[in-house]
């Protein structure tokens, strides 16, 4: 096997994470400062440590898992040297310690008796990882996993419960629980950007321009501290699981809408989709796409292999060459969005007429609609314009609803 110098890949910012064997370990941390590289890293070394080991993975939905935590883990792997000692697979996904038969078993929340059925051959399952745990709004799933890390260890192992996640609202039930007040079964840290040494002048230059053009968005962003939640524009809103299908079925009024944000380096191109009741003033948002550096080609797989190629969607049409690329190569039926001077404004209360009913699938909405704000002037008060932050979806939703959702019904079939 190939000899290593952990601290040197480890780098800075984690020793107590690192060495930590309580209940509960806790890190709230800003982008790019390391904390989900940290955790992959420590769970690869530490499952080859302690033989009889074994991980759950979990995400509030599954299919979210491939593109973060596996891939995550995957790198350790590839970081320590150890590729030829683990399985890898993708159907059923889990990773497996070939020596051992340790695993590390994935699971999403949208099906919690996968969750709450897993059975090991090898050892016990001693550790949780939950990832993006913010994305988790109801402590009560939180509960619902913690008991999940149950029977004997034994052999020096202990249960542990890994939870990191980024501090987007003070008003989230992590705060209360695991920051305001402290036990020595429990270790919450706060990591930011700064405690990552490989970060390039370019990757320090984003934050440097973040810290003096947004203090406010640097101040969560950059420095992982709890963002505020005053000023949220729309407050008529919940999660609810419910089904398309039967909605449907059940409802007349029901019109689909589509809607389309680009992004590519630094911001996620955003697909929301949703049903609207005109009549009722109801928006059912039951998916989206959510995902950073694709090429218009890799748009239109995406939203290909969703179901969605045939339906009329509404682009930013501040894109005119992306949208005539994606009708090309298949979205015959994209269209721009209306843009004007007070489009933003005039979107954003037609839209504040509406009830928005969330699936939990949409864990991205779920992020953006709980954070997206009215700015501030220099006093602190509040100003109507939108601040230019947790919007992607938001303005995507815009563009949907820009004719009150008169287009054509979805099918489905």
């Amino acid at each position: 096997m190939k000899r290593i110098y952990l601290p040197e890949i480890i780098g800075k910012g984690y020793g107590e994470f690192w060495h930590f064997k309580g209940r509960y370990r806790v890190v709230k941390g800003s982008r790019a400062s390391k904390k989900s590289k940290t955790a992959a890293l420590w769970f690869i070394y530490n499952m080859m440590k302690y033989e009889k080991s074994n991980l759950l993975v979990v995400r509030k939905t599954y299919r979210t898992l491939k593109n973060s935590c596996f891939e995550e883990l995957k790198w350790a792997i590839e970081t320590l040297g150890v590729k030829s000692y683990w399985l890898l697979r993708q159907s059923p996904m889990e990773m497996v310690y070939i020596p051992t038969g340790q695993k590390i078993y994935f699971r999403g929340l949208d099906d919690p008796m996968k969750v709450t059925s897993i059975t090991v051959s090898a050892g016990s399952l001693c550790w949780l990882w939950i990832e993006e745990a913010y994305e988790i709004s109801d402590e009560k799933s939180f509960d619902m996993l913690d008991e999940s890390i149950r029977g004997e260890t034994g052999d020096g192992l202990f249960k542990q419960v890994t939870i990191t996640f980024n501090p987007w609202n003070e008003k989230h039930w992590l705060k209360k629980r695991f920051f305001d007040k402290k036990d020595e079964n429990t270790l919450a840290i706060t990591t930011n950007y700064m405690c990552n040494e490989f970060l390039d002048e370019a990757d320090r230059a984003l934050f440097e321009a973040m810290r003096l053009k947004n203090p406010e968005r640097y101040r969560v962003a950059g420095l992982g501290e709890w963002g505020r939640s005053e000023g949220v524009i729309y407050t008529k809103w919940r999660e609810e699981n419910f089904s398309v299908k039967a909605l449907l079925s059940e409802n007349g009024n029901l019109k689909s809408v589509f809607g389309l944000d680009f992004g590519y380096v630094n911001d996620p191109t955003a697909l929301f989709c949703a049903l609207v009741d005109n009549k009722e003033k109801k928006i059912y948002v039951f998916d989206e796409m959510y995902e950073k550096n694709l090429s218009n080609e890799e748009i239109y797989e995406r939203i290909a292999s969703m179901g969605y190629a045939k339906e009329r969607i509404r682009a930013d049409s501040a894109e005119i060459k992306s949208i005539d690329r994606l009708r090309s190569l298949g979205l015959t039926r994209i269209r721009r969005a209306k843009k004007g001077a007070d489009s933003i404004r005039y979107g954003i209360a037609l839209i504040q007429e509406y009830e928005i009913i969330v699936h939990p699938l949409c864990v991205n909405f779920i992020t953006e609609i709980s954070n997206y704000a009215w700015e501030t002037d220099n006093s602190g008060k509040r100003i109507n314009r939108a601040k230019d932050e947790f919007n992607h979806l938001m303005d995507a939703m815009r563009y949907a609803m820009e004719n009150e959702g008169e287009e054509e019904g979805f099918s489905f079939k």
